[in-house]
């Protein structure tokens, strides 16, 4: 897992200098009612970093978990990350992908192949859900940064 974790990392930190530059009043702006701020994207990354890390630990302690779904739109509702500083918003969302990526460093191999369900889907292999947490990431990444050529690349692991 040190590859999945590498990768992550690699991914936050050159996109972190790049979220920098882009100023609170611009983060708050929602081009559509229904749609979310770049504040909202990272704030439900954050909710996303939140889930990913009881879907690890939880998966590693317990082959065939089931995990409720995360309601995305309402958890970013009733955050408000819009109301939050945009810098605070960045940091905490990079400290947890920190965290998230100590973590896949330290995923015992013999865990890669334990499920979970999460709602009525599933079953989800570890390894899959751990290398599929950065490619989402990096999903909604590109509809805050589209032109930055590191969101690009795919990682898929091998083992």
């Amino acid at each position: 897992m040190q590859e999945a974790s590498n990768h992550l990392t690699e991914t936050i930190h050159a996109a972190i200098l790049l979220l920098q530059e882009i100023s609170d009043e611009k983060a708050s702006i929602k081009p559509q009612p229904n749609k979310w701020s770049y504040k909202e994207i990272i704030g439900h990354l954050i909710d996303s970093a939140n889930n990913n890390i009881q879907k690890f630990i939880r998966t590693i302690e317990n082959n065939g978990h089931h995990i409720p779904p995360y309601h995305q739109n309402e958890w970013v509702a009733i955050q408000n990350y819009n109301g939050r500083e945009w810098n605070s918003i960045l940091k905490l969302w990079f400290d947890m992908n920190e965290h998230i990526a100590h973590i896949m460093k330290t995923i015992p191999e013999a865990s890669l192949n334990n499920e979970l369900y999460i709602g009525d889907k599933g079953p989800f292999t570890l390894s899959f859900i751990v290398t599929d947490y950065t490619e989402h990431l990096k999903h909604h990444l590109k509809s805050i940064l589209p032109d930055t050529s590191f969101l690009n690349s795919t990682f898929k692991m091998i083992y």
